[in-house]
């Protein structure tokens, strides 16, 4: 049987893609509570998140939506990696801005240590990734995007796309604000 590079590589970039979600979840998180939320995405939801993102761009002009979308487009799968807005109930914080985790909730602001762990994960899933030797690059746009398309619970309010590529150039090199490269 003869097996051809691209279907190797598109099956690796699930596996990577799945090490990735594993290495978010076991990150370290504040106080040792995990609101996590990891997803991965190929095929007909793949496709409506870049159409998502193109149709951001034309309603905020905000060019790089587009851009983002089409590595979308080219990219064998999309780790997306949120978090559960849920406050830690410390009495004595204020890293949101905010005095305490009560004041917080009720302003409806996004807890600091949430958001950090969010971070921490996705720095880990991302190194996953390049230990493998994956294009990828972290893409608030796709977080975005993915939350007004319900792919994550509600409480999610904060969240960010890693999509995956392995071609000879990677589809992430070439950032400037009109630049989609498509080649797949």
């Amino acid at each position: 049987m003869i097996y051809h590079g691209f279907d190797a590589e598109k099956r690796a970039a699930f596996y990577v893609a799945e090490l990735m979600m594993t290495a978010a979840r076991t990150a370290p998180k504040g106080c040792g509570v995990d609101n996590l939320v990891a997803i991965m995405i190929d095929g007909e939801e793949k496709d409506r998140l870049a159409v998502q993102m193109r149709k951001i761009a034309e309603e905020t002009g905000e060019e790089f939506h587009g851009r983002d979308g089409g590595n979308v487009d080219a990219s064998h799968v999309v780790v997306i990696i949120g978090v559960k807005n849920s406050p830690l109930g410390l009495s004595h914080c204020s890293f949101c801005g905010f005095e305490n985790c009560a004041a917080t909730r009720k302003a409806g602001a996004n807890c600091a240590f949430n958001v950090t762990d969010l971070g921490i994960a996705v720095g880990s899933a991302v190194s996953v990734a390049s230990n493998h030797r994956f294009d990828n690059r972290v893409m608030f746009s796709v977080g975005k995007a993915a939350i007004e398309l319900g792919y994550l619970p509600e409480n999610v309010r904060v969240a960010y796309g890693i999509p995956l590529s392995s071609s000879g150039k990677s589809i992430f090199f070439d950032r400037s604000p009109g630049s989609v490269l498509l080649d797949v």
